[in-house]
């Protein structure tokens, strides 16, 4: 193993990333054309970055193929239009998770998102192998946990300061967030750490610590959600009663459909971006997993308009 001490990753991400979601045809497979054109969009507009194979970008769900076009077309779409870019290589099998990183960082990315193996959760020992292991393929290229609430192993802060120590390349995490307390642990814990939060909790976040958010709001308005999170800085009193708003929204109307429909968290994102209607995504999950109709969509576009004009302004 190389010198842990060695590498310095001295980029940290912020603000407002969007995640890239597949565009399906109607022969249930991924629309190529127009994943090209939604990158356009994604790639010229306001937001920090973009980042592939998330949850909302159902890397659970892609063929080894899929995967690679996808990670290519995404690298080379956005180093074309300039702007930055992560990429995801999550995988449920670990030895595919690192087949992957050796092919995603020949491209140069900002960042790699990963999810801790998840089919047998790894023990601490394990864990710490694993992200050793990472450090020394990412060489000089900046890792980052992606460890969302539905995650089957959710870490402490402590647990991923451990990480740390084995793999300094591990500059940030998605994660849940906290109360003020866990934002006072992060800074004493972590000081040197990006911190992303939900997009429906960055008003709360930022003044506390939070570095930005991989944004499920953004898959409702990418432009909406980056002014929301500028906004925190220059009227936080607004910002904060729109952050209410918001989610009142995804409490009444998204998780109540969720429940009612029994959709997954894929399902939702790729629901919130048929809403927002800026670009060609529609609310289509690949098979087998079930998604919102085109009524839902209607109803649910109606309310947000109604509850949340600020979001869809041009």
């Amino acid at each position: 193993m190389s010198n842990i001490s060695d590498k310095k990753i001295e980029n940290f991400p912020e603000g407002i990333w969007g995640a890239v979601l597949l565009p399906i045809n109607k022969s249930n497979s991924i629309d190529w054309t127009a994943l090209e054109d939604e990158l356009a969009i994604l790639c010229q507009g306001p937001l920090d970055g973009i980042y592939s194979n998330g949850t909302a970008g159902e890397f659970h769900n892609q063929t080894a193929e899929e995967y690679i076009k996808l990670t290519e077309l995404v690298a080379s779409t956005a180093t074309a239009l300039n702007k930055p870019f992560q990429l995801g290589i999550s995988h449920s099998n670990p030895r595919v998770t690192r087949q992957r990183l050796l092919h995603a960082i020949a491209f140069k990315p900002d960042g790699i998102q990963f999810t801790l193996p998840d089919w047998w959760v790894l023990s601490a020992t394990e864990r710490l192998d694993y992200m050793a292991d990472l450090h020394r393929i990412a060489a000089d290229t900046a890792l980052v946990l992606y460890n969302p609430p539905h995650a089957k192993q959710r870490l402490t802060l402590k647990e991923i300061a451990e990480l740390r120590t084995v793999a300094p390349s591990l500059i940030g995490a998605k994660l849940p967030g906290g109360d003020e307390t866990w934002y006072q642990e992060h800074h004493s814990r972590l000081p040197d750490f990006s911190v992303f939060v939900p997009g429906h909790r960055v008003a709360f976040g930022r003044p506390l610590g939070a570095s930005g958010s991989y944004s499920n709001v953004a898959c409702l308005s990418p432009a909406g959600a980056v002014r929301h999170w500028q906004q925190i800085n220059t009227d936080l009193p607004a910002a904060v009663a729109l952050e209410y708003r918001i989610n009142r929204f995804m409490r009444d109307s998204v998780l109540a459909l969720a429940a009612r429909k029994n959709l997954s968290n894929t399902a939702l994102d790729k629901l919130l971006a048929a809403i927002g209607n800026w670009g060609p995504v529609t609310e289509q999950c690949l098979w087998p997993y079930r998604s919102a109709d085109t009524d839902d969509v209607k109803q649910l576009s109606r309310i947000a308009r109604k509850l949340l004009p600020e979001m869809f302004e041009h």
